[in-house]
């Protein structure tokens, strides 16, 4: 059976249709989601998709669908960063990039941090995150394991110049030795 990947943590909106390949897809009902016996993917019309992390928490996820569902309008006004968009949500709740039922490496954590962080900030709009949200959603139940990676994924992208770090409102530099409570926000938010 092909495995397809799509959001069904959106499945909250019953009745919602949308058309993807030309097919109309009309979103069950949470409880009408029919499931592999592992949980790993939802079937659909006979077909698996890989389903969403259930560790993420429940305000973090809808967040994320949220910027999932901005992103896919925005690929249909094909708008430049669209497709970027659409993916670090994806990597983000699990549904593309490593896969969320297994221990996750090093790499694996970085990969879906930096999509998450990204996608955070966009949904956001101006306002900043706490990287503590990163590791919620990366680390489900064990976050506070997945800080200090995180904290190395938000220095990364500092380095890259796609976030600024601040503390109290003032860019501060991560590998700097930075103690205590932190936000991200994109460069373009931060009053200069």
């Amino acid at each position: 059976m092909p495995v397809r990947h799509v959001s069904w943590c959106h499945s909250r909106t019953p009745g919602l249709t949308w058309r993807h390949a030309d097919q109309e897809v009309t979103v069950p009902d949470a409880k009408d989601v029919e499931r592999t016996d592992d949980g790993r993917y939802v079937v659909v019309d006979g077909r698996r998709w890989r389903a969403s992390d259930p560790g993420i928490p429940d305000a973090l996820r809808q967040e994320l669908v949220d910027e999932l569902m901005a992103a896919r309008r925005a690929v249909r006004a094909q708008e430049d960063d669209a497709r970027d968009r659409v993916q670090d949500a994806k990597v983000a709740l699990g549904e593309r990039g490593p896969r969320w039922w297994d221990e996750p490496g090093d790499e694996d954590v970085a990969v879906r941090a930096e999509a998450t962080i990204r996608a955070l900030l966009r949904k956001r709009d101006g306002r900043t995150i706490c990287p503590s949200d990163a590791a919620r959603v990366v680390g489900g139940d064990g976050w506070r394991r997945r800080m200090d990676q995180v904290r190395g994924v938000a220095a990364d992208l500092a380095r890259r110049g796609e976030l600024v770090v601040t503390q109290k409102g003032v860019a501060v530099d991560l590998d700097a030795g930075v103690k205590g409570p932190v936000r991200l926000a994109r460069p373009e938010d931060v009053a200069g």
